[in-house]
């Protein structure tokens, strides 16, 4: 199961966080017990099944509620 960290903007509010790992954790194919918001450095780590979905859809969740991916790094187990 690949696992990514994903950079995003700076984040300004701990509901930011809720906000973000609510999303992510209600997606099909993230392991739910895998992720980890972190406020200090601005970043998600999740691992995904990546047959089920894909980088870029984990992404858009995020970018839908208005923070900004500014990369991300997925590497294999």
């Amino acid at each position: 199961m690949p696992k990514a960290t994903i950079q995003l903007e700076t984040l300004t509010c701990p509901s930011c966080m809720q906000k973000i790992d609510g999303a992510v954790k209600s997606l099909k194919g993230v392991e739910k017990d895998s992720v980890n918001v972190l406020f200090n450095s601005s970043k998600v780590k999740l691992n995904f099944d990546d047959e089920k979905i894909s980088i870029e859809e984990i992404e858009k969740a995020i970018t839908t509620l208005g923070y900004e991916v500014k990369k991300s790094q997925v590497k294999d187990k």
